[in-house]
């Protein structure tokens, strides 16, 4: 049997899925770390790079970082891109969480209207505290506006901090605080929405 140099440094690998890494990635031999597509699951250059970072710092600075930790975003350039990150609605039931998904489309966004380019929609996963939990978004710059999502995911933003967020006017990017004004507007129930015109109507 022949021995590679991997098994001769202690390294476990599969044939098919690669070097073989713990959640802080690193291998069967506790003084080698592997990253990048040899050793994730995530086949993207941001991944590999984020991989890296993760690797420097518990390598060398001791540092406690996971993979599992990671937000990571994908997008398929196609016309009109396709770009997702995190869970969608049926994938957070399935692990027991109470989800609800919030969508806008992007023929509602006044810089998609002037440019011709209203196909598609921004779909927004929230949990039972308006965590986001994942998004799907389908538009022309899909694979950029995902940006805003996976770092309000890092962060443990809600999106009401979205919401709350002034975006530059007109912006296809615009279609996240749509999503968030969607949500909120959702919050408003029969009773509520009483409670408010009555109010209006007394301050008039």
């Amino acid at each position: 049997m022949k021995i590679t140099w991997l098994q001769a440094a202690g390294v476990a690998f599969d044939e098919r899925k690669g070097v073989n890494v713990d959640d802080h990635l690193r291998t069967t031999n506790r003084r080698i770390y592997a990253a990048g597509d040899v050793a994730g699951s995530f086949q993207f250059t941001h991944a590999a790079d984020a991989m890296a970072r993760i690797v420097i710092k518990n390598a060398l600075f001791f540092g406690r970082d996971r993979l599992s930790h990671l937000e990571v975003p994908w997008a398929t350039y196609t016309v009109p891109e396709v770009a997702r990150v995190g869970l969608d609605e049926a994938e957070a039931q399935r692990r027991g969480i109470a989800a609800k998904t919030h969508e806008f489309a992007m023929k509602g966004v006044d810089r998609a209207i002037v440019e011709g380019d209203t196909q598609g929609f921004a779909r927004v996963c929230v949990g039972p505290t308006g965590e986001i939990l994942g998004a799907t978004i389908v538009a022309r710059h899909a694979g950029e506006i995902i940006a805003s999502i996976a770092v309000a995911m890092t962060n443990k933003l809600k999106l009401s901090a979205i919401g709350s967020t002034i975006f530059p006017y007109p912006t296809q990017s615009e279609v996240l605080k749509r999503v968030a004004d969607s949500a909120n507007r959702g919050r408003l129930t029969p009773t509520l929405k009483r409670i408010f015109k009555a109010i209006m109507a007394w301050r008039r």
